[in-house]
């Protein structure tokens, strides 16, 4: 029984029963299912929930599943796809234009497929993303997205990205330049030993 969500980019909210949870008209939720332990390790708890305060579930579902086309990753979980609504979410409360661009947005898509952009078949939803590619509508969404879906530690998690070198202290140098496990090693010739005088 879920009784502790957690707010993706937030605290854990106590005392909140299911029914409650899933009664909630601006909420996503879901749980990470990450194979990896990279991103359970940053959250709390398996479960995940993002409350809305200017969409409702269905417009964030539908940018959730919006920035999944554009930036499409197999294995990234929802969770941080959730972080660009809640930015996207946060913009609109504040902002009438956002607010009437993504609403609106997110409407069109719904007519387009006839209904529900959401239950659309997924070869479907491809076409009308790459049809509106260019709108307003979608450079917003897409580069909101660029900033808010890899500039965070769940994204650094699941891609292996340790980060600044120079934060953790004393440069790619000192601190073992070659240990990346995310890319391919490359040829003993493109990396020589380094000189240290």
């Amino acid at each position: 029984m879920l009784t502790h969500p957690i707010r993706v980019g937030g605290d854990a909210t106590p005392g909140l029963s299911r029914r409650e949870f899933l009664q909630g008209a601006g909420v996503l939720f879901g749980t990470l299912w990450v194979s990896s332990g990279a991103l359970l390790a940053l959250a709390p708890s398996r479960a995940w929930a993002l409350e809305l305060k200017t969409f409702d579930a269905n417009t964030g579902k539908s940018l959730l599943m919006l920035t999944r086309n554009i930036y499409p990753h197999d294995k990234l979980d929802d969770a941080v796809y959730a972080l660009v609504v809640k930015d996207l979410d946060a913009e609109a409360g504040t902002t009438e234009a956002t607010k009437t661009l993504l609403t609106g947005g997110v409407a069109g898509l719904d007519n387009a497929s006839g209904g529900n952009w959401l239950e659309a078949p997924r070869d479907k939803q491809a076409a009308l993303v790459k049809s509106i590619a260019g709108t307003p509508f979608f450079e917003k969404v897409r580069g909101k997205a660029v900033t808010s879906l890899y500039n965070n530690e769940l994204a650094f998690a699941h891609f292996g990205y340790e980060g600044n070198a120079w934060r953790k202290g004393g440069g790619y140098l000192t601190r073992g330049f070659n240990d990346l496990k995310w890319l391919p090693n490359p040829s003993e010739k493109a990396s020589p030993k380094p000189f240290l005088g």
